[in-house]
This record gives C-alpha cells, sequence and structure tokens, in this order.
C-alpha cells in the first residue's frame, strides 16, 4: 500500500501590532487567504479574543506577547515562532507609535527615542530571527511597514516623519543586501487610514481609508512583492507633490497646522 504523502502546511505570517489597527486589519486579509497566523503585540488578550471571535484556533493561529521596543522581547518572540510554527512566509514588521513632540520640551526627547525603539530599532529586531531561515529556504518576505510622513517632514511630528523616513531608508538597505536571495522586502507606506491611531488627530486626513481597504491593498503588493508602494496612490501624487515644493512655500503652507497631540496632552492609543 503507497505511503499517505504528508500535507504541506498552509504559509505563515507572522505581524507585530497585530492587536488593533493595521495589523489586524491584515490579519484578518490574511487568514481569509488561508494562511496560518502568527500573531505578536503587548495586548495578548485583545488579540486572544479576536482571534476566538474569528473562529481562530491555535492550528491556524498563535498568539504571542512582545514589547517591540524591547529587543530582547521581539528576538525572543520570532525564534519561538520558528520553533512552534516554523519559518513564515511573509513578516510583517507593523508595530509602531505615533506622538507628537516639541524638542523644546525635555519629556518630549524621552518620547522620541521611544519612537525609534518601537518603529526602527524594534522593526529590525522583528526581522532579524527571521533572515538566515528564509535566505537558507531561498524565499519569503520581509515588510516594513512605512508611512507617507516619510516623505517630508511635518511641524510638530519630527519623532514620527524621522522615524518613518528611517524605515524607508532602513528597508532599502536590507532590498540590497538581500538581493539574489530569494528574500523579498517590501516597504509599505500608508496614508491616513482609520485606526486607533488617527482617529485622535485634530488636522484633515485626506484620502482617508478604512483599514480593510489598505489591508486588501498591501496584500496585493505583498503577494507581488512590490519593493516600494505609497497606499493609496492618490497620497503619494499628493506626498511627492509636497516634496517638490520649495522650502519657503512648503513652511508657508504648512504655518499654523494643528500638530499631533503630544504625550500626556491626551491619551495617545
Amino acid at each position: 500500500m503507497p505511503a499517505t504523502p504528508a500535507l504541506t502546511p498552509a504559509p505563515l505570517v507572522f505581524i507585530t501590532g497585530a492587536s488593533s489597527g493595521i495589523g489586524q486589519a491584515l490579519a484578518a486579509r490574511y487568514a481569509r487567504a488561508g494562511y496560518r497566523l502568527a500573531l505578536v503585540a503587548r495586548r495578548t488578550a485583545d488579540m486572544q479574543a479576536w482571534a476566538d471571535a474569528q473562529g481562530l484556533g491555535p492550528e491556524c493561529c498563535r498568539i504571542y506577547g512582545a514589547d517591540v521596543a524591547d529587543v530582547d522581547s521581539i528576538v525572543a518572540v520570532g525564534h519561538a515562532c520558528l520553533a512552534m510554527q516554523g519559518v513564515p512566509d511573509v513578516v510583517i514588521a507593523n508595530a509602531g507609535v505615533s506622538i507628537g513632540m516639541d524638542t523644546a520640551e525635555p519629556d518630549d526627547i524621552h518620547v522620541k527615542a521611544r519612537t525609534f525603539a518601537i518603529n526602527n530599532t524594534g522593526l529590525a529586531a522583528t526581522f532579524h530571527p527571521f533572515v538566515t531561515p528564509m535566505t537558507a529556504r531561498g524565499s519569503g518576505a520581509l515588510v516594513g511597514i512605512a508611512s507617507v510622513a516619510a516623505i517630508r517632514g511635518l511641524p510638530g511630528h519630527g519623532a514620527y516623519c524621522a522615524s518613518k523616513a528611517a524605515v524607508v531608508a532602513y528597508c532599502e538597505s536590507l532590498r540590497g543586501e538581500l538581493r539574489g536571495s530569494g528574500v523579498a522586502v517590501v516597504t509599505l507606506l500608508p496614508g491616513y487610514v482609520d485606526t486607533p491611531l488617527t482617529q485622535k488627530n485634530r488636522y484633515s486626513m485626506p484620502f482617508l481609508m478604512s483599514a480593510e481597504a489598505f489591508a486588501d491593498r498591501a496584500f496585493d503588493a505583498i503577494q507581488a512583492r512590490t519593493s516600494y508602494r505609497v497606499i493609496p496612490w492618490q497620497m503619494g501624487v499628493v506626498a511627492k507633490l509636497l516634496r517638490l515644493l520649495p522650502n519657503p512655500l512648503f513652511d508657508r503652507l504648512l504655518s499654523g497646522r494643528p500638530r499631533k497631540h503630544r504625550q500626556g496632552t491626551k491619551a495617545v492609543p
């Protein structure tokens, strides 16, 4: 009697910041596509409640608790995923914070350090455990979630804009390092997405889109292994036009624009 062939496991996606917003929408999109999920955030109870509501059992969804700002914490979770679920096909470094800052305020320098710890060092630490096994396999995608705010600095957004510009530069560097390995590096730049992170903004948000709509377009870009994409494309056009403006005109245009809330001035998600 011939041996029964071993079943090939469903592909696996590893997503940080998966307890709400873009991360949760991406998790739902990948679940619909038949992927197994490795979901990471500090709020593990929220993630588990979501997974239970979606009918996602442990055979297809595992929850990991980690603080992305703590390198040892997020690296340990990456190794735990490798041990329990195998090498992911897609790793999405989505965890991030956006808090207003004023360089004249001493506490805001610590805000900037925390922002970079999560948005940049944490992103690299998220990728770290997977680079070697993905390269050995010769396939996979590492996805960095940047922002259209990376394209031009906005008053009061110094920490966020700088950190997201650094995501773009870092992913570009990593893409060159992994060229020819079979591992793709995808950089996504969301415009304004309706999430808990943006709902407290006190300024207009053109081309605002739902997290679900963003997740659909992001999924397509990642599947296509697109190296760089602004979502939605209209926001990319606006950002590029702003990039072309001479500095005096750009500065005048943004003069008096409401700024993002600083830490302590209003609750920050």
